[in-house]
Protein backbone atom coordinates (compact mmCIF):
# COMPACT_ATOMS: atom_id res chain seq x y z
CA UNK A 1 0.00 0.00 0.00
CA UNK A 2 1.78 3.13 -1.27
CA UNK A 3 2.01 5.72 2.18
CA UNK A 4 -1.33 8.48 0.68
CA UNK A 5 -4.44 9.83 2.09
CA UNK A 6 -7.02 10.49 -0.63
CA UNK A 7 -10.15 11.60 1.17
CA UNK A 8 -11.18 11.57 4.55
CA UNK A 9 -15.10 11.81 5.11
CA UNK A 10 -16.65 12.84 8.46
CA UNK A 11 -20.18 11.65 9.50
CA UNK A 12 -22.09 14.35 10.65
CA UNK A 13 -25.84 14.76 12.13
CA UNK A 14 -26.87 17.68 9.77
CA UNK A 15 -25.06 18.15 6.47
CA UNK A 16 -26.72 21.53 5.70
CA UNK A 17 -25.36 22.36 9.15
CA UNK A 18 -21.72 21.18 8.83
CA UNK A 19 -21.59 22.69 4.85
CA UNK A 20 -22.51 26.05 5.84
CA UNK A 21 -19.54 25.58 9.19
CA UNK A 22 -16.77 24.47 6.63
CA UNK A 23 -18.06 27.13 3.98
CA UNK A 24 -17.68 30.52 6.94
CA UNK A 25 -14.33 29.04 7.14
CA UNK A 26 -13.53 29.84 3.28
CA UNK A 27 -13.76 26.46 2.47
CA UNK A 28 -15.64 25.68 -1.04
CA UNK A 29 -18.02 22.55 -1.42
CA UNK A 30 -19.61 20.84 -4.45
CA UNK A 31 -22.53 18.40 -2.86
CA UNK A 32 -23.12 15.40 -5.24
CA UNK A 33 -26.06 13.29 -3.73
CA UNK A 34 -26.57 14.56 -0.10
CA UNK A 35 -22.67 14.19 0.30
CA UNK A 36 -20.46 17.40 0.48
CA UNK A 37 -17.10 17.22 -1.31
CA UNK A 38 -13.72 19.95 -0.44
CA UNK A 39 -10.66 20.07 -2.18
CA UNK A 40 -8.21 20.00 0.65
CA UNK A 41 -4.58 20.51 -0.77
CA UNK A 42 -4.09 17.02 -2.03
CA UNK A 43 -6.78 15.24 -0.37
CA UNK A 44 -10.71 15.49 -0.33
CA UNK A 45 -12.74 15.89 2.77
CA UNK A 46 -15.77 14.50 2.35
CA UNK A 47 -19.34 15.54 4.32
CA UNK A 48 -22.01 12.54 5.03
CA UNK A 49 -24.86 11.59 6.82
CA UNK A 50 -23.14 9.73 9.68
CA UNK A 51 -25.55 6.96 9.63
CA UNK A 52 -25.33 6.43 5.92
CA UNK A 53 -21.32 6.92 6.93
CA UNK A 54 -21.76 3.84 9.27
CA UNK A 55 -23.88 1.45 7.01
CA UNK A 56 -21.58 2.16 3.87
CA UNK A 57 -18.33 1.39 5.87
CA UNK A 58 -19.83 -2.31 7.72
CA UNK A 59 -19.62 -0.19 11.34
CA UNK A 60 -22.61 -0.27 13.47
CA UNK A 61 -24.16 2.49 13.88
CA UNK A 62 -24.21 4.56 17.12
CA UNK A 63 -24.63 7.59 19.28
CA UNK A 64 -21.96 10.35 18.53
CA UNK A 65 -20.11 10.35 21.94
CA UNK A 66 -17.15 11.19 23.64
CA UNK A 67 -13.88 11.44 21.52
CA UNK A 68 -13.57 9.22 18.69
CA UNK A 69 -9.41 8.92 18.44
CA UNK A 70 -9.09 11.29 15.86
CA UNK A 71 -7.53 15.03 15.53
CA UNK A 72 -7.09 16.85 11.91
CA UNK A 73 -4.75 19.21 11.42
CA UNK A 74 -4.37 22.37 9.65
CA UNK A 75 -0.75 23.90 10.31
CA UNK A 76 -0.54 27.89 9.31
CA UNK A 77 2.75 29.64 8.65
CA UNK A 78 2.93 32.35 11.80
CA UNK A 79 1.18 32.06 15.52
CA UNK A 80 -1.26 35.08 14.47
CA UNK A 81 -2.44 32.47 12.09
CA UNK A 82 -3.48 30.30 14.75
CA UNK A 83 -5.22 33.11 16.71
CA UNK A 84 -6.88 34.39 13.99
CA UNK A 85 -8.45 30.57 12.90
CA UNK A 86 -9.52 29.56 15.76
CA UNK A 87 -11.58 32.94 16.47
CA UNK A 88 -13.02 32.08 12.55
CA UNK A 89 -13.81 28.55 13.95
CA UNK A 90 -15.68 29.98 17.02
CA UNK A 91 -17.37 32.38 15.18
CA UNK A 92 -18.84 29.92 12.49
CA UNK A 93 -20.31 27.83 15.12
CA UNK A 94 -17.41 25.18 16.51
CA UNK A 95 -16.19 25.28 20.04
CA UNK A 96 -12.52 25.85 21.01
CA UNK A 97 -11.61 22.74 22.74
CA UNK A 98 -8.20 24.35 23.99
CA UNK A 99 -6.78 27.39 23.99
CA UNK A 100 -3.97 28.32 21.62
CA UNK A 101 -0.98 27.97 23.73
CA UNK A 102 2.95 27.00 23.35
CA UNK A 103 2.81 23.51 23.22
CA UNK A 104 5.46 21.14 25.24
CA UNK A 105 6.93 20.39 21.71
CA UNK A 106 8.11 23.35 20.80
CA UNK A 107 5.03 24.90 18.49
CA UNK A 108 1.62 26.63 19.07
CA UNK A 109 -0.94 24.79 19.15
CA UNK A 110 -5.02 25.47 19.92
CA UNK A 111 -8.14 23.15 19.14
CA UNK A 112 -11.56 23.78 17.88
CA UNK A 113 -14.50 20.87 17.74
CA UNK A 114 -16.82 21.60 14.46
CA UNK A 115 -20.82 21.43 14.90
CA UNK A 116 -20.44 17.08 15.42
CA UNK A 117 -17.70 16.97 17.65
CA UNK A 118 -14.84 16.08 15.14
CA UNK A 119 -11.61 17.90 16.47
CA UNK A 120 -9.14 20.06 14.53
CA UNK A 121 -5.72 20.88 15.96
CA UNK A 122 -4.66 24.43 14.40
CA UNK A 123 -0.56 24.60 14.38
CA UNK A 124 2.52 26.81 13.60
CA UNK A 125 5.14 24.46 13.96
CA UNK A 126 8.59 25.83 12.66
CA UNK A 127 9.59 22.26 12.05
CA UNK A 128 7.18 21.12 9.76
CA UNK A 129 7.60 23.60 6.78
CA UNK A 130 5.21 24.95 4.55
CA UNK A 131 5.39 24.93 0.73
CA UNK A 132 3.72 28.09 -0.87
CA UNK A 133 0.58 25.67 -1.73
CA UNK A 134 0.40 24.45 1.85
CA UNK A 135 1.88 21.39 1.45
CA UNK A 136 3.26 20.01 4.95
CA UNK A 137 7.01 18.37 4.58
CA UNK A 138 7.72 16.39 7.51
CA UNK A 139 11.23 17.25 8.70
CA UNK A 140 14.11 13.86 8.89
CA UNK A 141 13.87 12.81 12.45
CA UNK A 142 17.00 10.55 11.18
CA UNK A 143 16.70 6.76 11.79
CA UNK A 144 16.82 5.05 15.50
Amino acid sequence: MEQRISLITLGVADLDRSRRFYEALGWRGQEVEETVFFQAGGLGLVLWARYKLARDSGAEEGPAVGFGGIVLAHNVRSRAEVDALLAEAERAGGRISKAAADSEHGFYTGTFADPDGHHWEVAHNPSFPLAEDGTLTLPDFGTS
